[in-house]
């Protein structure tokens, strides 16, 4: 879990990336009636229970200082050493944090399942979904590929919890407050703001070269028409299944 790659890309996160009320809905859901939750990846907070005893881990100090008062203090700590017994929580959770756990991927999704006694609940993206939005198909094939080698398929998380999960999707609202990278399937103008940029790893992990030919490929592309032309139909649908996931083990 690399806390130092968040003191470079974080620090947009409490602006750009706020809570979208259907994913918070649907992760209130999945964690049923479970009183207490440890929140492994927790950052700056967004889709944290507030009506339930939480247990924050989160190694970055530039994500954690983003947290507003009211949620519980993050825990320095990685998923893969977990500073928890056995079942000692109702629930874990973690919500777009698991790609980033590097080698210790495998590790922290199985040590979700120990602490917790109950369910497990992760978000994350399945890499062959996400990998055919035009962004990545069409002018950011680096991300892409990125993802599907951080992003364990949802196959095999099951199998680190154990193998019995349910997986379901969660389609992105084109208005979310969520600017998550797939949020920009919507907003091709979205590549073009630095902060909307910085606010997803995928931009924020690239090559700067990299990144300064994807924005004049997509600038391009609007101002020429071209985008419009090939994916304007984007533009009037209300939500999109652009690979994000929701994985629920009991």
């Amino acid at each position: 879990m690399d806390a130092p790659r968040y003191e470079r890309i974080g620090r947009q996160y409490a602006r750009t990336r706020r809570e979208d009320p259907f994913i918070r809905e649907r992760i209130e859901q999945a964690l049923g009636d479970a009183r207490s939750v440890v929140n492994v990846g927790a950052g700056a907070g967004s889709y944290e229970p507030l009506d339930r005893h939480v247990v924050a881990i989160e190694p970055s100090d530039t994500m954690a200082k983003q947290r507003p008062r009211g949620l519980a203090p993050a825990i320095r700590a990685s998923a893969g050493h977990l500073p928890l017994r056995d079942a000692s929580v109702d629930a874990a959770m973690t919500v777009l944090s698991l790609h980033h756990w590097d080698e210790e991927r495998e590790r922290g999704v199985r040590e979700l399942r120990r602490v917790a006694s109950g369910r497990v609940v992760v978000v994350t993206y399945d890499p062959r979904v996400s990998g055919e939005m035009w962004l990545m198909k069409d002018y950011f094939p680096e991300v892409a590929e990125l993802d599907r080698r951080i992003f364990p398929s949802p196959e095999r998380i099951i199998a680190w919890l154990g193998g019995n999960a349910e997986v379901s999707p969660l389609p992105i609202s084109r208005d979310t407050p969520d600017w998550q990278l797939g949020s920009f399937w919507a907003h091709p103008e979205r590549v073009l703001d630095e902060d909307a940029r910085n606010g997803t790893s995928g931009f924020a992990r690239a090559e700067p070269d990299v990144v300064a030919r994807v924005v004049a490929a997509v600038r391009r592309d609007l101002d020429d028409g071209t985008w419009d032309a090939r994916y304007g139909h984007l533009r009037e649908l209300r939500e999109y299944d652009v690979g994000l996931r929701l994985i629920v083990a009991g």
